[in-house]
């Protein structure tokens, strides 16, 4: 292969270099094409072909159905690792061995507190505020109790960074639900493991003198964290990444990355697959009729949970969550009318040609809407926990972001509203 592109523009030819990345992606390297050309630039509505920046932390290709973190595939790591194990390999480039996972826990404990101030910002939105928004509004109010920038030429003040965000996010997580359910706040314990303290944090009732870990949801909510802890340069994840280019600090670049996670095409997909099958539930739960619906192109009514905009086959996620989902129905006994849909819907899509020719399979999201609705976790939720599971991933691209000195993100646009014209009075016109 030749180590440079082409362009020709007028005439006149214009070679760009090539470069190429450890799983053999090629990039035409384009950053001196306005100088090169006099002005021209790229067009790519939603960088859909557009690098953004280099990195090392999440390798992706979705016409394979490969998924890996620091070069680890996604069903190892699901199979053999806990949650913190894999936050610490995404930030910090390596597997952590058992003092250094340790030591990691125990300095995440230590900021297992937040400011009581907070419960007062807390208490000012109604209980009918989305808790998506109030945990960004949340996230980006630690900045004002936490004001101290981070020193990034400093290694101890950005762990020290990053063990405070692990440590708080997941309180105001649990607390953005107690505040929906109408429960009181609960700062958890530190005696148990990071994702056996989230459930309690989340559901334990006031009345009850101790809580029950159930070891089927742990497992499944820490392979759920896991699954979603990263998933390249994703529309949240580039948010965080343009934010931090302006220097801005790791808190208010995580509640940005948090509020480009709430729409419904991004991290709310959760959400609307639970929201479609309330809808079929609502229609009589026809299934099939539904299923007709999806593959008459003239109906307005989309499918969610199935497919995937990245993966062109199984989605190497859902095979893993899967298991999990039907690990926790079988546990709990759940009787639903809207989880029986969901299997339906299941069921059908993965036997129906249409489906199986065009591989939308069922995705990571409605498997992860089954397993919440299944928790008891309310629907509007699912996203928050989606955040949760995606925030080691958002430091390590904010890390990594500063720590190679990225310029402050600045896209062009092609301009395309009118010309010169002069102004006219306000009695003419």
């Amino acid at each position: 292969m030749a180590n440079t592109a082409t362009i020709e523009i007028g005439g006149q030819k214009h070679e760009f270099p090539l470069v190429e990345g450890t799983e053999n992606e090629v990039a035409i390297d384009i950053k001196s094409l306005r100088a090169a050309t006099n002005g021209f630039i790229t067009l790519d509505s939603g960088y859909k072909n557009t690098g953004s920046c280099e990195s090392a932390i999440t390798f992706l290709d979705g016409e394979k159905g490969i998924l890996r973190y620091r070069g680890y595939s996604i069903e190892e790591l699901a199979e053999k690792a806990h949650f913190l194990e894999v936050a610490y390999l995404l930030i910090f480039g390596e597997l952590p061995t058992a003092e250094q996972l340790d030591k990691f826990h125990a300095d995440i404990k230590t900021h297992s507190v937040v400011d009581d101030d907070v419960k007062k910002i807390l208490d000012a939105f109604p209980k009918a505020a989305h808790p998506m928004g109030v945990l960004s509004s949340l996230t980006s109010a630690l900045t004002a109790f936490n004001p101290d920038s981070v020193n990034v030429d400093s290694e101890e003040d950005m762990y020290n960074a990053i063990v405070r965000l692990l440590g708080k996010l997941p309180i105001l997580v649990a607390w953005t639900m107690r505040k929906k359910k109408g429960l009181p706040l609960y700062y958890g314990d530190s005696s148990l493991g990071y994702v056996e303290n989230i459930l309690k944090m989340m559901f334990k009732q006031p009345n009850e003198e101790r809580y029950i870990q159930n070891p089927i949801l742990v497992n499944a909510l820490d392979k759920l964290l896991i699954l979603h802890a990263d998933h390249e340069q994703n529309c949240s994840t580039s948010t965080v990444r343009i934010t931090g280019s302006s220097h801005a600090g790791l808190f208010a670049s995580i509640s940005a990355g948090i509020s480009a996670l709430w729409g419904p095409l991004h991290g709310g997909a959760n959400q609307a697959v639970l929201e479609m099958l309330e809808a079929i539930k609502a229609d009589d739960g026809d299934t099939k009729k539904y299923m007709a619906k999806a593959k008459d192109k003239s109906d307005p009514f989309r499918l969610m949970g199935f497919g995937h905009r990245v993966y062109k086959n199984f989605d190497p996620r859902a095979r893993i969550i899967k298991k999990a989902a039907d690990e926790v129905l079988g546990d709990l006994g759940v009787v639903d009318p809207i989880l029986d849909i969901a299997k339906g819907l299941e069921q059908e899509a993965l036997i129906d040609d249409y489906f199986v020719q065009r591989k939308l399979y069922p995705n990571v999201d409605f498997y992860s809407g089954i397993i919440y609705r299944a928790m008891g976790i309310p629907t509007e939720m699912f996203t928050v926990m989606f955040a949760l599971g995606r925030l080691p991933g958002w430091i390590a691209q904010w890390r990594e972001m500063r720590l190679r000195k990225e310029p402050i993100g600045r896209p062009r646009q092609l301009y395309v509203g009118a010309t010169e014209r002069p102004f006219l009075p306000i009695a003419e016109r």
